[in-house]
């Protein structure tokens, strides 16, 4: 017969139990912060959800839309203040060759007026052509620091903040050109610029081209975007409107809509939503509605108004 050695087996039960320590320790050490200004039923929703990802040992990716979703809208697109504010300073007066080209520019997209199609977010991208990346990110940062700061919902920043104490990966879409949102963006959420992906422009010598990488983080483009760069299927995505649908539906766990729209009944080119509005569609699909504060802040003298862009609607919290 052959002979048991029992010390061995001791020692191995308590590596074991060890190992086992150990494991409870660091999933116990994942604590779920609760968001103060959301109601009881969202937070353990959302806390609910993030306990049953605890085992997950694969990447956690979640994925935001950026204005409107992370921070406030009203009454203008950050990239829109951005781009008007240095033309109506650097362009509108001069007569230089170069003015003339950025003013064309400007005047394609006022008469477009549709400031959240694919041929206007391609053209904010050839207006910043010929510029440095850090003067790109620079006029980005300055136009927040001095019309939009304050406007970082603390509620999805806390909801951010949960999400890394729960070893996710957060990454941010924006259908504005990417160096203009980068740095405010990773500096206010703390997360890496390379995990704010927006419309990229191919880069020589330090300097943005009018070339446009495919694809376009814009209404399907942005659903196309999280395979293309991210690489991996989100557990969690969160958008705010109808151009966030395709993107949502990439999420294989939560969604989370921000302060969607209950006016506006969609047609049939909005495919599934057609007969919906964003809100009554995103209830049905039982998605997590979520409400954040968005109002125009009337110290700021926005120079979009200058070029008669339509505004965006204000969203004042209940």
């Amino acid at each position: 017969m052959k002979r048991i050695d029992f010390p061995r087996l001791s020692r191995l039960r308590e590596t074991w139990v060890i190992l086992a320590v150990s494991v409870v320790s660091v999933l116990s050490a994942q604590t779920y912060r609760p968001i103060s200004t959301w109601p009881a039923e969202t937070n353990e929703r959302i806390e609910e959800f993030l306990q049953t990802t605890l085992s997950i040992t694969d990447r956690k990716v979640a994925v935001f839309d950026c204005d409107g979703t992370v921070f406030g809208q009203a009454p203008y697109y950050l990239a829109d203040e951005a781009l008007y504010a240095y033309a109506q300073t650097h362009y509108r007066e001069r007569t230089d060759r170069l003015a003339r080209q950025k003013m064309a520019i400007i005047d394609r997209m006022v008469k477009d007026g549709n400031n959240v199609g694919k041929p206007y977010v391609e053209d904010r991208v050839h207006f910043f052509a010929g510029m440095t990346t850090e003067e790109i990110a620079t006029i980005g940062y300055d136009c927040y620091m001095r019309s939009y700061k304050g406007k970082m919902y603390p509620e999805m920043k806390a909801l951010i903040a949960n999400l890394k104490e729960f070893g996710f990966e957060v990454w941010i879409l924006t259908a504005s050109p990417e160096f203009l949102y980068q740095r405010f963006v990773a500096d206010e959420l703390g997360i890496p610029v390379t995990h704010v992906l927006g419309v990229k422009g191919v880069v020589k010598n330090g300097v943005m081209s009018d070339e446009i990488i495919m694809p376009i983080p814009q209404d399907d483009g942005k659903a196309q975007v999280i395979p293309t760069y991210i690489k991996a299927v989100p557990l969690i995505v969160g958008g705010n409107s109808r151009g966030d649908m395709d993107m949502l539906n990439e999420s294989r766990g939560l969604k989370i809509v921000v302060n969607p729209d209950d006016v506006t009944v969609r047609g049939e080119a909005d495919g599934p939503m057609n007969g919906h509005t964003v809100k009554s569609y995103w209830e049905k699909e039982g998605a997590l509605i979520v409400r954040c504060n968005d109002v125009r802040d009337t110290q700021v003298d926005f120079k979009t108004a200058l070029f008669e862009i339509r505004t965006n609607a204000e969203n004042m919290k209940p």
